[in-house]
């Protein structure tokens, strides 16, 4: 029998990367392997559990008991910038922002990184397919009729080549126009070209790995996620309107793995 579900979230004291925070909001840098709100399997050990401890009393009741300020999300295993709420005034224009996604306003920016196998065709465009749940498995989503709109816009930055100089992988940068689960990942295995690491949506190219340097090969190993990292999230200040900007360098397992390669 699974252990009973929690009342609320409690406070935990994990340590949180915190790159700017006021009174209206906290924005964090988040690592890997964080959960960011409490779930069936997860009710502790998550990034609501350390921001309640972070933030006291001041997250009660925002965005509901199990997501308190709460305005998106990152996969487990994605790491980079976040923003949370801290008040119910905050909560309210942030989720409006991201529910936006810059159609209205361009000051709201929310861009990734990804390494990615192979090279997109073409180099650089817009990916615009629906996503829903997989109906052949509970823990994937999947391009299919009948699911929600979704638009990646991407642009290669970068060609990585084997020692005989045939394109191995790409360094991607991902802009969102929608923010459906497990967007990014979902388009690009659609298109031929899934995530370095990405053991639900990159199984069928895990061989490739014998196509990289020994260096590349040993750092993706130690890699043990999806190389996957929001480096950009751009928005408006919820109470004074100011546009603010974060980049967040990716944290050092990417690091070491974009490390071992070289353009060409």
């Amino acid at each position: 029998m699974p252990p009973p579900e929690p009342a609320k979230p409690t406070a935990e004291a994990i340590p949180l990367r915190v790159i700017y925070e006021d009174g209206d909001i906290i924005v964090i840098d988040k690592p890997r392997n964080l959960v960011v709100h409490p779930a069936a399997g997860n009710w502790t050990g998550t990034l609501v559990n350390a921001l309640i401890a972070h933030c006291g009393d001041s997250l009660s009741g925002i965005g509901g008991e199990r997501r308190p300020g709460i305005v998106h999300r990152l996969d487990k295993d994605t790491t980079g910038v976040m923003v949370v709420a801290k008040n119910d005034r905050a909560h309210q224009a942030l989720a409006a922002q991201f529910a936006d996604h810059g159609k209205t306003d361009e000051s709201f920016e929310r861009s990734y990184l990804a390494l990615v196998w192979g090279v997109p065709d073409p180099r650089e465009g817009t990916i615009e397919k629906p996503i829903g749940r997989d109906p052949k498995s509970r823990v994937k989503m999947a391009v299919r009729a009948g699911g929600r709109r979704a638009v990646t816009h991407y642009k290669t930055r970068a060609v990585y080549r084997d020692a005989k100089g045939k394109p191995v992988a790409s360094l991607v940068e991902c802009r969102l126009e929608t923010g459906r689960t497990h967007q990014i990942r979902v388009h690009l295995a659609k298109i031929g070209n899934p995530l370095l690491g990405d053991s639900v949506y990159g199984a069928g190219f895990r061989t490739r790995a014998s196509l990289l340097s020994t260096k590349a090969a040993r750092a993706l190993a130690s890699l043990k996620r999806q190389a996957l990292h929001a480096y950009l999230l751009g928005f408006k200040h919820p109470a004074s309107g100011q546009t603010l900007r974060f980049k967040g360098n990716p944290p050092p397992d990417l690091a070491f793995l974009l490390s071992a390669f070289t353009p060409k």
